[in-house]
């Protein structure tokens, strides 16, 4: 069973900073590298939005109008982990953050990812 585990969520004042991680185990025939990867949030009463996305060897990345020039997502696969480093947050990136792998490369789609973490809750005062 394959399990994400995310990290790094917490409470910053806009402007500031954070990093989140999302770690996979627990897999069995399940091969880190085969899988693209991506960060998706959810806000209160709204739906769930895409953030950022990469590649199965890290090369290729999209993001969000909304996020780009302020996050980076980034992946190594010898952790089996990616990232999601999150500058200059604004009180309107508070939601709850997870992060998705599927074999369908550079989809928005939340109906490719076959897996998903539980989620790491950002919440970014003014």
């Amino acid at each position: 069973q394959v399990q994400l585990v995310e990290s790094g969520g917490g409470s910053v004042q806009a402007g500031g900073s954070l990093r989140l991680s999302c770690a996979a185990s627990g897999y069995s025939g399940y091969i880190y590298s085969n899988y693209w990867l991506a960060w998706f949030r959810q806000a209160p009463g709204k739906e769930r939005e895409g953030v950022a996305l990469v590649s199965t060897a890290g090369e290729v990345s999209d993001y969000a109008d909304s996020v780009k020039g302020r996050f980076t997502i980034f992946r190594d696969n010898a952790k089996n982990t990616v990232y999601l480093q999150m500058n200059k947050l604004k009180p309107e990136d508070t939601a709850m953050y997870s992060c998705a792998a599927g074999t369908v490369g550079g989809s928005w789609s939340t109906g490719d990812y076959e897996y998903w973490g539980q989620g790491t809750q950002v919440t970014v005062s003014s």
